[in-house]
């Protein structure tokens, strides 16, 4: 199920994960910019898929070679319904909800609302059969607690619960999408999962080949969700801006996240990875305040974001315990 190569430290995954979240804060920093300047949610989000085809194709071939570029397009067409059930759900239905909740919340509630995800996570992981150990979900709960105080205050400052809903359940669906659909990606690593067929190849050992895959078989959920939206041409900002994100966010990020996840040893060490996206509040909260000149939130906001920060810092503290304690 898991990397055992060779053992990477606790610490140093969780520090590479909030590298990962910086980078990943790109995300609700610009689609809130790209909202305020008239960007419609749809093109922020196919967008973004488009720019990463754009720069992962060279960055592939250039830093892999020929024989790799043509491995990954063969691991693709192979199995190809798995990339587009994988690439809809873990890229496609993840990305539209971030991007349709920027409509109607500020960048740094999304991303706290977006830390549901760390409860939601070792859920799936059950769900897919790993045991996940009762302190695990005990930090999870405290991390959503934060959340769950950051949203009550901001109803509480006179966002209308309509726009609260708008702006929470969308990312909700996010943050379910976004673990199953990098748990499928595991399984069909590992060959973990009873129901998807193990893909023997080495390409899938490279965070960014595993990207592209990714990228590609979302494709087809783009192109249907403009087909359905049909939202007006984008503007030359928004097309700037989603290469932006693309860039920061789609190949920096996700690049750094998934290196990390997949050089865990225990399901613990997955929930510890997966709960340093924590960060991205953080991060874009400071962006906003400094750069866009937002309002610094109240004081049961910042005590909701307090929380989420101690309930990471729990997860790595307890993570680090568990796999210290594995024999070598």
């Amino acid at each position: 199920m898991y990397n055992h190569t060779r053992l990477i430290p606790t610490y140093q995954l969780v520090l590479i994960g909030l590298l990962s979240s910086t980078f990943f804060s790109a995300t609700f920093v610009m689609n809130y910019v790209m909202h305020l300047s008239g960007g419609h949610w749809a093109w922020s989000a196919a967008l973004r898929f488009l720019f990463m085809l754009m720069l992962l194709f060279p960055l592939i071939f250039v830093l892999k070679g020929v024989a790799f570029f043509s491995e990954v397009f063969q691991v693709f067409t192979r199995n190809i319904f798995f990339w587009l059930l994988a690439g809809s759900v873990g890229f496609g239905i993840f990305y539209a909800g971030i991007c349709y909740a920027a409509d109607y919340s500020r960048g740094w509630l999304v991303a706290a609302t977006w830390q549901s995800t760390i409860l939601i996570s070792p859920l799936v992981l059950a769900a897919f059969g790993l045991k996940i150990p009762t302190h695990g979900l005990i930090l999870s709960l405290i991390v959503v607690s934060g959340v769950t105080l950051v949203n009550y205050a901001q109803l509480k400052q006179g966002i209308s619960a309509d726009d609260l809903l708008h702006g929470v359940i969308p990312v909700l669906c996010s943050a379910i999408a976004y673990p199953v659909g990098n748990q499928l990606l595991n399984g069909a690593k590992t060959g973990s999962i009873k129901f998807i067929k193990k893909i023997k190849s080495d390409a899938l050992n490279s965070s960014l080949a595993c990207v592209l895959l990714m990228s590609l078989g979302s494709v087809p959920f783009w192109f249907l969700l403009i087909l359905l939206v049909q939202p007006t041409q984008p503007s030359m900002h928004q097309i700037y801006g989603s290469l932006s994100v693309a860039f920061f966010s789609g190949v920096c990020a996700t690049g750094l996240f998934y290196w990390a996840r997949n050089s865990t040893i225990s399901a613990m060490q997955i929930a510890a990875v997966d709960a340093t996206l924590a960060g991205e509040v953080i991060v874009t909260l400071i962006f906003e305040v400094a750069f866009l000149k937002q309002a610094i939130p109240d004081t049961l906001s910042m005590i909701g974001l307090a929380v989420i920060t101690l309930g990471l810092i729990g997860y790595c503290f307890r993570s680090n315990i568990e796999t210290s304690n594995k024999p070598r």
